[in-house]
């Protein structure tokens, strides 16, 4: 089984690349070169919100990560959150047991706007996203980052979810 670890953080810089690294630096995800997919959970992984990831091996691997990022420049406040939906686990499918969970979701939503809006997008598509399936989904959580740029700054709020640990590049 393995562990999907969701961490978030917050940064401001003098540039957008900048907050993005100190976003990812404050979540411990910034020594990491990310690949995106696009949000299914498999069977069998368990979602954690740990906040701030644990070490996940050597820096500059690959983590498979799906994102909520929002970056933009001061004044101004940007919103970025992630949720999911897990289902039961099958037991008459292959491999399906009464203490193992099912596939599940993740939704993202960013933007200039405050958590709230955000996290109340990601609650729409999460049940869009439901009524497309035929599993039965026992769970729903959501997190979100916020954070405000001053004048002239770029600010990034971040929210990762991280399948498993890192991986080798070459």
């Amino acid at each position: 089984m393995s562990t999907i670890r969701v961490a978030w953080g917050t940064g401001t810089g003098p540039t957008e690349m900048s907050s993005y690294d100190a976003a990812l630096a404050d979540a411990n995800l910034h020594n990491y070169n990310l690949v995106a997919v696009s949000s299914v959970i498999p069977a069998g992984a368990t979602v954690e919100a740990v906040g701030t990831a644990p070490d996940l091996g050597p820096a500059g691997e690959r983590l498979t990560v799906v994102q909520a990022r929002a970056t933009g420049v001061g004044p101004g406040r940007v919103s970025a959150a992630l949720g999911w939906s897990t289902s039961e686990a099958d037991p008459t499918t292959d491999g399906g047991s009464d203490d193992e969970n099912g596939p599940g979701l993740f939704y993202e939503a960013a933007d200039e706007t405050d958590p709230e809006d955000v996290a109340e997008r990601v609650r729409t598509g999460l049940a869009a996203g439901r009524e497309l399936r035929e599993w039965e989904f026992t769970d729903e959580r959501i997190e979100t980052a916020d954070v405000r740029a001053e004048s002239g700054t770029f600010a990034t709020a971040v929210v990762v979810a991280v399948y498993g640990e890192s991986e080798p590049i070459c």
